[in-house]
């Protein structure tokens, strides 16, 4: 996959047109497809690869983009506009979507 994208929307375009094509939503204890009206907890997804990004004109208007995989086969995208660590989701849910940062 790849490292970077030049903004969230082509990269949203780009991965979907790969197969990730599942909108999830953050829900309390995991993730939701309004589309699939279907939940899956933190222990039936899988955080492939997560993408940061800063707004252009106020660095602190960060969105994260998390490329997921569920155990019953979904693959799709999750867009978290604050990180997450922003809502009331369960700590197994915050430490499947916590980024690594290797520098």
């Amino acid at each position: 996959m790849k490292n970077t994208y030049s903004s969230l929307s082509v990269a949203i375009e780009e991965l979907q047109k790969k197969g990730y094509d599942t909108d999830f939503n953050l829900v309390d204890e995991g993730i939701e497809s309004k589309a699939h009206k279907k939940t899956w907890k933190a222990g039936q997804i899988e955080v492939e690869e997560a993408f940061r990004f800063e707004g252009m004109t106020n660095p602190g208007d960060n969105s994260v983009l998390y490329v997921i995989n569920t155990d019953s086969g979904e693959r799709g995208l999750l867009v978290d506009a604050y990180g997450a660590y922003s809502g009331q989701i369960s700590q197994e849910m915050i430490q499947k979507l916590k980024i690594e940062h290797n520098e």
